[in-house]
């Protein structure tokens, strides 16, 4: 399956990423345009094919077995993502919002808003899934020791005769509670008496007959209600009921084919690996001295050459410049010496955009964007594609693979890298011995020509050689003595290293938005794509976060209970970051004075760096910026107001790091040192009809197992104007144990549920104004206003 299905959605893939490069390399050469209706469909349409590509890869890195193929595809696939952030990011200076909608792009396309989905990678958790056990591990223990958390024993596993034995048990228990209670009912009853006169006989006929008639009845409503969902299935009003048994037979049948196929993944990768290593200790041992000579004599010859025909000797180019390899045209020297200096010129590039471009560095200007007009940036992964398509076409489109049908690496090609590879680093220790040789033959040449003065020169070329080393200040090391497993300790037992739920993506309940398009109110499917091109692929793929715009900072705000927090953990669990809890009630008496404050931002700086990705996480993020704190508030929230921006600033580009903040009344909050703080403003609205009803839907399915008769657009439609919380924290309390238990005699009513939804307090007209208000001024806002 994988050679065949796979492979084959590789070489679709490839072909159409190969048309998108060429026609995303003709905008690049487009001139500024101040038609942003044009911008915008040309920049949206690259985006959205290559969302459709990334989405692709990722399935095909998911489950391809080939090693050296895998390399490739993940290339490929981290490049995709990041040009798909780039875009994203022209489109917001475009559109001056965060939330981009083209219905006519889509239409040309022939794809629905599900379509457009950009789908988490796999590989972030799977790849890193023995370091985030244990780390989990560690934190439980060190919760333990507190005495923080239970030390729950492995529970044994029962034979099957011991489960029948302990099920007959607790049913026997209830029989006997049931009979008792029966028993005491009956008892009651010959308490009361009989009135005189009747006959005992007559009685129980009576008796008789009424639970004939109650039991009569009641067959002939279960078979009304059977004849009439038999007729709605067959008219196509309601889906056939799907057999739980089949389904999961099913789904184990799947789960059993995906885990083997991530067994062979790691067995051949691991077999990988150990034959790089082979054949490199292989290379180095029995054509090492051959290659040293070889180059040695190579580079003597053209040493002599030079020397005949100036009559000076040369000067051997610096190993930054590319060394010997950068005067000889041996095989595969130009290729290599040709790409080294495109990545180099690339990361310049990149560094001068980053540190140019406003947009780059995840800062907004959009009204000087929006009178300059737009043209589009140069991308940094476009030449990665470029690449990845060039090794396609030359390695693996034409290969012949029938008589490697199980996939396994490729000896012949590990062979020759590693071939390249060694002779690259001996020719570094050649090129070192060879300019120690030039300077004794220089000074040789000097004493027999008695010219003094050039020995000056010999120093100065050392100098050239050695280079000015830059002079950057680092950061002074607090700990300098500290090993990471006790700062992580340390953190953990003050509570700033906190432990959260897993709560994937997926669970954060809605769809993108299909009517309302303004971007002020945007769907619970929108915000999730924004968070997963803002946070979560960054954090996830070093590669993406070293190139791609860099957004250190992002404030969650919006009513209580429409999800920030759960936000924040999804993103921890979607890529495995550690969560560091800056909230002011939790660090109250923690690291206390001016001396303790300074500790505490180092320790969370240095630990998340240290154990990247890290989410720098901050709750009521509104306290440290408010003009008046409330004499009722013994937090003191103000003691991180100058320390928050100098921690942010101290993001680097290439750490995995991101401070997400959370609030419920950002209008409270000094506006101008709350933008100075944070890159990104995502307002998260009270849900519409569409993800209500969705909700509704989702939620009772859980305890009902999809029961069709309940009205869910009743309830949406009832629930206009509450949160998702609210809805969770509803369904929660009307389903208790007992009520769970009496579902299939009495199905839930709207009534049971209306009664607990009215106790919750809605989203109000006014506080949904005062959200708005405060968005228009925020950078985005502004021009919408």
């Amino acid at each position: 399956m994988s050679r065949d299905t796979y492979n084959e959605l590789w070489r679709n893939t490839q072909k159409q990423l190969e048309i998108l490069a060429i026609t995303d390399f003709e905008q690049q050469t487009q001139e500024l345009s101040f038609d942003r209706s044009q911008s915008q469909n040309s920049t949206y349409e690259l985006y959205l094919r290559y969302i459709r590509i990334a989405n692709k890869l990722e399935r095909v890195y998911d489950k391809m077995i080939q090693p050296q193929k895998r390399i490739l595809v993940r290339k490929l696939l981290d490049s995709c993502y990041g040009r798909v952030i780039e875009l994203k990011h022209d489109l917001v200076h475009i559109d001056m919002m965060e939330f981009s909608y083209n219905d006519a792009i889509m239409e040309k396309l022939k794809i629905t808003p599900l379509d457009t989905e950009l789908r988490i990678p796999r590989y972030f958790i799977r790849e890193r899934e023995k370091e985030i056990r244990e780390r989990k591990q560690t934190m439980d223990e060190i919760l333990i020791k507190l005495g923080w958390m239970d030390d729950h024993p492995e529970e044994q596993r029962l034979t099957e005769v011991e489960a029948i034995r302990m099920l007959q048990m607790h049913e026997r228990a209830r029989q006997g509670r049931l009979r008792a209670h029966f028993m005491k009912e009956i008892r009651l009853l010959k308490e009361k008496g009989k009135p005189e006169g009747k006959d005992r006989t007559e009685s129980g006929l009576l008796a008789a007959m009424k639970i004939q008639k109650m039991w009569r009845g009641h067959t002939a409503r279960r078979k009304t209600r059977r004849r009439k969902m038999e007729e709605m299935v067959l008219i196509g009003m309601i889906p056939p009921p799907q057999s739980t048994q089949k389904k999961s037979q099913a789904v184990e049948k799947m789960n059993a084919i995906i885990n083997e196929t991530y067994r062979t993944q790691k067995e051949y990768q691991e077999n990988f690996e150990k034959a790089l290593l082979e054949v490199r200790e292989e290379i180095k041992k029995k054509q090492g001295p051959t290659m040293t000579e070889d180059i040695a004599d190579e580079i003597r010859v053209w040493i002599k050459d030079y020397y005949e025909k100036t009559g000076k000797l040369p000067e051997l180019p610096s190993e930054e410049s590319g060394g010997s390899r950068h005067i000889f045209s041996r095989q595969g020297t130009e290729s290599e010496v040709s790409r080294s200096s495109a990545i180099s010129s690339k990361e310049s590039r990149k560094t001068k955009e980053k540190s140019k471009s406003p947009a780059k560095s995840g800062d907004l200007n959009v009204e000087e964007a929006a009178e300059a007009g737009f043209k589009p940036g140069q991308s940094a992964f476009l030449p990665d594609i470029k690449s990845g398509i060039d090794e396609f076409n030359e390695v693996w489109r034409d290969k012949d693979e029938y008589m490697n049908k199980k996939q396994t690496y490729y000896e012949d090609m590990i062979y020759a890298e590693k071939y390249t590879e060694v002779e690259i680093e001996l020719r570094k220790a050649v090129d070192e011995i060879m300019r120690q040789e030039l300077d004794l033959l220089q000074a040789a040449l000097d004493r027999d020509r008695a010219a003094k003065g050039k020995k000056s020169k010999k120093g100065s070329k050392k100098a050239r050689r050695s280079g000015k080393k830059s002079k950057k200040k680092k950061e002074k090391d607090l700990t300098p003595d500290r090993t990471t497993e006790s700062l992580f300790e340390e953190l953990v037992t003050n509570g700033i290293i906190r432990k959260y739920p897993d709560t994937p993506l997926r669970s954060y309940i809605g769809d993108k938005s299909y009517v309302e398009r303004s971007g002020v109110n945007p769907s619970p499917g929108d915000i999730k794509q924004l968070l997963i091109e803002y946070c979560i692929l960054p954090l996830g793929s070093e590669t993406i976060r070293n190139y791609s715009p860099c957004i250190r900072s992002i404030l969650l705000a919006g009513p209580k209970g429409t999800g920030k927090k759960a936000l924040v953990h999804a993103i921890c669990t979607e890529v495995g970051a550690v969560l560091f809890d800056l909230t002011p009630a939790n660090i109250v008496g923690k690291y206390p004075g001016k001396s303790g404050l300074i500790m505490l931002m180092h320790l969370v700086i240095k630990v998340s760096r240290l154990l990247q990705p890290s989410v720098i996480y901050m709750g009521d993020a509104e306290r440290p910026f408010m003009k008046k704190i409330p004499k009722t508030d013994r937090t003191d929230p103000k003691r991180l107001k100058k320390d928050l921006p100098k921690l942010i600033k101290n993001i680097g580009m290439e750490d995995r790091v991101i401070f997400i903040g959370t609030s419920s009344f950002p209008w409270e909050a000094d506006q101008k040192l709350f933008q100075q703080t944070y890159n990104r403003f995502i307002y998260i609205p009270r849900p519409d009809y569409g993800a209500l009803s969705l909700a509704w839907r989702e939620l009772i399915n859980e305890y009902t197992g999809g029961n069709n008769q309940f009205d869910y657009s009743v309830m949406a439609k009832i629930s206009d104007g509450y949160t998702i919380g609210s809805v969770v924290s509803c369904i929660k309390e009307v389903m208790t144990c007992k009520r769970k238990l009496q579902l299939k005699a009495q199905p839930l009513t709207h009534v049971e549920l209306i009664n607990v939804l009215c106790t919750r307090e809605p989203v109000y007209r006014e506080e949904e104004e005062t959200f708005l208000a405060w968005w228009s001024k925020t950078p985005l806002g502004r021009p919408k206003a």
